[in-house]
């Protein structure tokens, strides 16, 4: 009789395999949910990053035909011959395309500046899509972790 009742005792009952799985799903649910705050983070990142190419190809732009690329002529300047004027007589391709935000949309481009201290204001309109306070550019960005 001993060992059937070993036999029986050897497994998992429903309530403690419920019990486990409920423990790991809550870990993995709260890994994940602390992940995507990384992700934003990452995204933001990128952004930065892109807008510091940007400004890097939009110099040689400059200095190659004495004026950086007008509000109307935009990004694309970069990757294509503007037709508007002023038509850029030293113009070379600078890009293959023109590369877009991690949420999926344009940078926005304007010249002359609005906000930048540079000549031109290059930004991302951030997770939101909406020109507003969050937008992330080449001027000083500041935020609430950095104020206090």
């Amino acid at each position: 009789m001993t060992t059937i009742q070993r036999k029986h005792n050897a497994g998992f009952t429903l309530v403690e395999l419920v019990l486990v799985i409920t423990i790991i799903s809550i870990l993995v649910g709260g890994g994940i949910y602390y992940m995507m705050g990384n992700v934003d983070v990452a995204k933001e990142v990128k952004a930065e990053t892109d807008i510091k190419a940007l400004g890097t190809q939009i110099q040689v732009y400059e200095s190659r035909n004495l004026t950086p690329p007008t509000t109307e002529q935009g990004l694309q300047a970069l990757v294509q011959r503007p037709t508007s004027d002023p038509v850029p007589e030293k113009w070379t391709q600078l890009m293959e395309e023109v590369l877009k935000d991690p949420w999926g949309k344009q940078y926005q481009y304007k010249q002359p500046a609005e906000r930048s201290k540079k000549g031109y204001d290059l930004y991302s309109l951030g997770p939101d899509g909406v020109e507003s306070e969050d937008d992330i550019g080449n001027w000083k960005r500041t935020s609430s972790t950095e104020n206090g």
